[in-house]
């Protein structure tokens, strides 16, 4: 690894903005007014790498205050993320410090042509692990000029949910486990798979070590200490039972906190796999016939689940899960019904069943949970390209709001 402060190295008579012509066997930049730059042997054996994650704060004193802040958000698939950056005078350690922005809505199919600005809010931010220093990546959720949330806006609901004072009392905490599937690039078929073709039967890749059972180590890892640099609250990380299958969980964290982290830490993942080469697929069945899909398994809990008695608690939050079992299944996720079919750990899409330690069940309780009296429960239905703001808020809303 080379110095960030290669820069003071550079000698030049004066700084222009000019068109650069670089030989291979030659120590300088060529400018096209016949200026050069001359490079020492370090700056030429720079990668590109190295150049993307310059310090800023290193590079030149006139660069001191400047910071780089990535903003993020969902388009109008309500999957896909779109991100751009602009330069900070200042470092930011609050949302609320942050400007509002616009995009061109009719480029992300969430505004006509003729009105087509959309205006980006804050939300949270986090520490850009691509970056470094104090650049930051900031969730921001969607908004009309006048200041009303665009249909898209699923946080905005979300936050309305989990600021009730209901819902407040409760402190509801979630931990979502997310499954994906790292795709080979240009071929829609998962990693490791032979191409055209079927790996061995599944049973060897669940938690597996080798070079012929766990595909895409080196992408999942780099995820993981990259989320933890973010400050995402990211539980672990595991290889799932379908061949080039993975998982990540988020928290327990509370209330809406866990879906900001959720969108990011996808954010970041995709990312990375674009570096690679690898493309990240959130689909619920990226592979029809016999081998699992991807889910996004939803732990909950509240105050009162987690106190003594919890579990009688737990049971009456279920009870209202089973009566509207229609209602969530309509907003777990896009495909679901490709999964959900009583077969690879799953309940049937039709069927409402809970169980202990039951992974065919739609709601599984765990035996600690159990044998402790109290604790949280999982719901397994959301699928993996699920939106973790429609997911926890409904929740919330079922067993802590809703009066059947």
């Amino acid at each position: 690894m080379f110095s960030t402060n290669f820069l003071h190295k550079f000698r030049a008579t004066k700084n222009h903005n000019q068109n650069i012509a670089i030989s291979q066997n030659s120590d300088s930049f060529i400018f096209n007014k016949g200026r050069s730059i001359t490079l020492d042997s370090e700056l030429r054996n720079m990668s590109l790498f190295d150049l993307l994650n310059l310090d800023l704060s290193d590079s030149h004193k006139t660069n001191k205050s400047k910071f780089i802040a990535e903003y993020i958000w969902i388009d109008g698939s309500g999957m896909n993320l779109r991100s751009k950056a602009r330069t900070l005078q200042y470092p930011v350690t609050d949302p609320s410090q942050l400007p509002k922005w616009n995009y061109d809505g009719s480029s992300t199919d969430q505004a006509p042509g003729d009105d087509s600005e959309v205006i980006l809010y804050p939300q949270a931010i986090y520490k850009d692990p691509f970056r470094g220093g104090n650049h930051i990546l900031v969730m921001c959720d969607a908004y009309t000029p006048a200041g009303e949330p665009i249909p898209t806006n699923t946080r905005f609901n979300a936050a309305k949910i989990f600021s009730h004072p209901e819902v407040l009392a409760e402190e509801p905490w979630f931990g979502i486990e997310q499954e994906y599937t790292l795709m080979q690039k240009n071929l829609n078929w998962p990693l490791g798979w032979p191409i055209g073709g079927y790996p061995g039967p599944q049973g060897p890749y669940y938690c597996s070590v080798g070079a012929d059972k766990a595909f895409g180590r080196d992408i999942v890892n780099s995820h993981y200490k990259a989320c933890l640099y973010a400050g995402i609250n990211i539980g672990g990380i595991n290889a799932e039972v379908m061949a080039g299958q993975w998982e990540f969980q988020v928290g327990p964290a509370l209330g809406i906190s866990p879906c900001d982290d959720l969108w990011v830490a996808r954010y970041i993942l995709v990312r990375i796999a674009e570096a690679a080469g690898v493309i990240v697929s959130f689909d619920p069945k990226p592979v029809e016939g016999d081998s699992n899909g991807a889910g996004a398994h939803t732990n909950y809990s509240t105050k009162s689940m987690r106190a003594e008695g919890g579990l009688q608690v737990i049971k009456k939050a279920i009870e209202k899960l089973g009566k509207r079992h229609k209602e969530h299944i309509a907003a777990y996720g896009e495909g679901n019904e490709r999964r959900l079919t009583g077969e690879h750990e799953t309940a049937d899409i039709n069927t409402f069943k809970s169980g202990v330690a039951d992974r065919g069940a739609s709601i599984r309780i765990g035996r600690e949970t159990e044998k402790a009296g109290k604790g949280y429960l999982e719901d397994r239905r959301p699928s993996s390209n699920m939106d973790p703001y429609v997911v926890t808020s409904m929740i919330a809303e079922t067993t802590i709001l809703w009066k059947p």
